[in-house]
This record gives structure tokens, C-alpha cells and sequence, in this order.
């Protein structure tokens, strides 16, 4: 396939869709993470049966199995919410339909939420709002038995097999312990790039209001997510994942820099085929692709011709990712304590109008900013429990004040009355924190790490 052709069809997939019309729908992801309050291993019957229960109480459609028949998604036929387990039978996702209102999507979770941890309670279970599962420890890794999942692991091990010149963390099985908040917005066509532009300058701000992902052996992070992914195979292209070192200026610009992410795997014959990821407008010019599928309980190589429908297994997992919805996905954000659930689409909703006054703030700001570091580069700073002495404390909470006072006034235009749910964002940006940082101080403090799974599962 000719490179021009091979641009046409990732306009039409990327770039076509933010032509229509924008509705102001939200989308909201949440991944959770199970705990057993024992402290031992998560026991994988207690979350698929209360799963099931929850599949049976609210008339959800079973929509995939894995090879031992136990439901893992199920998806409800009028509001279009999803429940699923996410990679591993330890971290259960719920994906609300999409909604007008954040209300409306805040009730639907507390209800949902309400029935889960009360099945899940029978066995002295929960899930809690915590960016990773804090008994990843001593929790299987075990990916769930389902041909995309299989692959995926496979695909995050073979750090161990390529020879790429960067650093590989050792936790190639982190999807099974790492928890999101994921929201999408519509977003229409003239609005694209300065919102992408807007959004990737604040990232060092979400930084420092949700981070909330602490792993025990990498105890200056607030938020690991960010290196888990990329420090792993997703990440030996960089444009696959994280933020944009160099923020596209033009559609143009945007549409070249999605011509470069990287395709990683396809489908042939009802098998997941991975391979050594290969930019996408080069993969679609080769002749033939070597990978790897999983049947009948190994591992078989195979050589495979390129197709145009592989454009379908084109994957990134930028913070700030253009979906073939038409919407913007923002991905950098942890799971975060229940009774905040909201914060983060109430963040990102409220700033969607108001994307060149933000971009305006972040770019006079010299907080941070103006020392020498991009934003990816602040992102990353601001992630650890300790700052350089550059960051001015005092600037760097008025700076998020600032950006959260914008959000405020966004939802307040909408006149629903929903800038109610930034008010907790005030409150750590008033102390320059996040309920990662509160976690581990917390913990320093002497206070139990049953008592914190407890408290981020409180809804109220």
C-alpha cells in the first residue's frame, strides 16, 4: 500500500470523525482494584461470582468468556454500561455509558459500587480506589485465559528476548495490579489541536492532584503508572505511549505523528498474532510480518501479509489519545478514592471550553515552567514524592488554583451545578497533594494499610 493511501485511511479512521457534529457526551472508565482484606491472595471465584451476581441483579449481556466459561464482560443493553475484568481477575473495570450529565454517571457508579463490594463482603473482599492493587504482592499475576489477554502478556515479557536501547522495568505483568480513571470527550475537528496542546501542558498539574498509583519497591513515585508503561514494551516506540514530546501544531502534524505509532499485534484466523512493533506506515508496506500466536496450549510462529484491516489493532496509549469515536481519551489519570470519583471528569470537563485560556496560564506560568524542563519532563518530576528545589512550592499551588478556578468556571457554564465535584481538587492543591502522597504519609505515620484500602472505598 502506497504511503498516501496509507494517510487516507488514518484520516478517515482518526481525524474524520471529530467532523461531526460534538455533542458533549463523557465517557467514564474506572478500574478498581480487588482486595482481599485477609492480606492473602485474591481467591479469582470471589470476584467472578459476585461479577455474575451483578450481571444477573441489573440485566447485563453476557459478551465474552474466557476458556473456562466464566463471564468476564458483560455490557447492559440500554445505558450501554460495561463491567468487565481488565487484563486479570484481580482489577475489575466499570465503563459508563456516555452521558450529558456527570450525575447521572456518579449514581450509576455508587449503585454499582454498592452491590459489588456487598457480594464482595461476604467473603471479606472489596474494591477500593487505589491506582495499584496494594496486595499486588502476594496476588496471582496470572492474565485472564482469553486470546487478547494471552497475547498481551506474551507481548509484555519479550523484554526479556529484544534487544532494545532503553531500560525495561521488571514488572511486565502490571496490568493485572495497575487501576485507571479514563475519561472521553467529544471533540470536534477545529477544536483538535489546541485542545491535544492545552491538555498536554497541564499534565505536570494532574500530576500532582491524582497521582495515586505506590509501589513498594519504587517508593519515590506517586504515580508508577506513567513508568510502568512506559519502561515496558509499549513504550519502545515512545509516540505509542505517555505524552507528546513535541506537540503536533497542525492537523497536519497530528495525522504524520500517528503515521509513526507503532502496531503490535492482529488477528488471522480467530488467533492474536504479536510481533516486534513496527511504525504503522511501514508495517503496511512490507510484504510479510514474523509473529508469535498462542493454540492448544503453546506458542507458534507464523508469517503473516499486512492488510488494511489490521489499521483495527492500531493501539496507542497516549495520555492524550484521539480514539475513532471522535473523542478524546485522557488516560493519565489513577484510579482515585471513591468518594472522589468524579474529580477527574469534572477536571476535564470544566477546562474543554477554555482550552486557549489554559494553554495561555501554562505557558506565562514560571513555577515550573520556563527552567528548562518540557511538560513530559515536569510530568515525570512532579510524579516523586520529592520535587527539585527549581519548583516554587507557593507559585506551583497557585498555578493549580488557577487551572482549577478555570475548571470551575466551565462547569458552572453548563448550569447543572456539578462544580461541586472539583471541590476535594481544592483542597489537595491548597496542600500541594494527591491521595498517593496522603497513602504513603500516611503509612509513615503508622497508620494501618487495611485502614487506607477502607477509606478509599468509602463512597461517601
Amino acid at each position: 500500500m502506497k504511503r498516501n493511501e496509507i494517510k487516507e485511511h488514518l484520516y478517515q479512521k482518526y481525524i474524520a470523525p471529530t467532523e461531526q457534529p460534538c455533542r458533549r457526551y463523557v465517557g467514564i472508565e474506572i478500574e478498581m482494584p480487588v482486595v482481599n482484606l485477609s492480606g492473602e491472595a485474591v481467591d479469582f471465584a470471589v470476584p467472578q461470582q459476585a461479577a455474575a451476581a451483578f450481571i444477573r441483579a441489573f440485566g447485563f449481556e453476557p459478551q465474552g468468556y474466557d476458556e473456562e466459561g466464566v463471564c468476564y464482560t458483560a455490557t447492559h443493553p440500554e445505558n450501554g454500561d460495561n463491567i468487565s475484568f481488565d487484563c486479570s481477575y484481580n482489577n475489575l473495570e466499570l465503563s459508563l455509558g456516555r452521558e450529558t450529565t456527570l450525575g447521572t454517571l456518579e449514581k450509576r457508579f455508587q449503585r454499582y459500587v454498592s452491590f459489588l463490594n456487598q457480594e464482595l463482603g461476604k467473603s471479606g473482599y472489596l474494591l477500593t480506589g487505589m491506582g495499584i492493587n496494594p496486595h499486588y504482592a502476594v496476588n496471582s499475576k496470572e492474565f485472564l485465559h482469553v486470546e487478547r489477554y494471552r497475547m498481551l502478556e506474551r507481548y509484555l515479557q519479550q523484554y526479556r528476548n529484544w534487544k532494545v536501547p532503553m531500560y525495561f522495568h521488571p514488572y511486565p505483568d502490571y496490568p493485572t495490579y495497575a487501576s485507571a480513571s479514563q475519561v472521553q470527550l467529544d471533540v470536534q475537528k477545529e477544536r483538535l489541536i489546541p485542545t491535544i496542546r492545552a491538555f498536554s501542558l497541564v499534565e505536570p498539574v494532574k500530576a500532582v492532584l491524582f497521582s495515586n498509583s505506590c509501589l513498594p519497591e519504587e517508593p519515590g513515585l506517586l504515580c508508577i503508572r506513567d513508568m510502568l508503561w512506559e519502561n515496558s514494551t509499549h513504550g519502545i516506540n515512545p509516540h505509542n505511549i505517555g505524552m507528546f514530546e513535541h506537540l503536533p501544531e497542525s492537523e497536519d502534524e497530528l495525522l504524520e505523528y500517528i503515521s509513526t505509532t507503532s502496531i503490535f499485534c492482529t488477528e488471522r484466523q480467530g488467533h492474536y498474532i504479536h510481533f516486534h512493533p513496527i511504525p504503522i506506515i511501514d508495517y503496511l508496506e512490507r510484504s510479510t510480518v514474523e509473529g508469535e500466536y498462542y493454540a492448544d496450549g503453546a506458542y507458534h510462529t507464523i508469517t503473516f501479509r499486512p492488510e488494511k484491516r489490521d489499521l483495527t489493532y492500531l493501539r496507542s496509549y497516549k495520555f492524550e489519545d484521539l480514539t475513532y469515536r471522535g473523542t478524546i481519551e485522557f488516560r493519565s489519570a489513577c484510579c482515585q478514592p471513591f468518594r472522589d470519583v468524579m474529580t477527574v471528569a469534572a477536571f476535564h470537563v470544566g477546562l474543554m471550553d477554555h482550552v486557549e485560556e489554559l494553554t495561555a496560564l501554562l505557558e506565562q506560568d514560571t513555577s515550573i515552567y520556563q527552567h528548562g524542563y518540557s511538560a513530559a519532563e515536569l510530568r515525570n518530576i512532579l510524579n516523586r514524592r520529592e520535587w527539585p528545589e527549581f519548583v516554587d512550592r507557593d507559585g506551583l499551588k497557585q498555578l493549580c488554583l488557577s487551572v482549577l478556578d478555570l475548571a470551575y468556571r466551565g462547569m458552572k457554564e453548563t448550569g447543572l451545578g456539578e462544580e461541586t465535584y472539583l471541590e476535594p481538587l481544592y483542597k489537595r492543591a491548597e496542600q500541594l497533594t494527591s491521595p498517593g502522597r496522603q497513602y504513603m504519609d500516611a503509612l509513615d505515620a503508622g497508620v494501618s494499610q487495611k485502614q487506607l484500602i477502607l477509606d478509599y472505598a468509602s463512597l461517601d
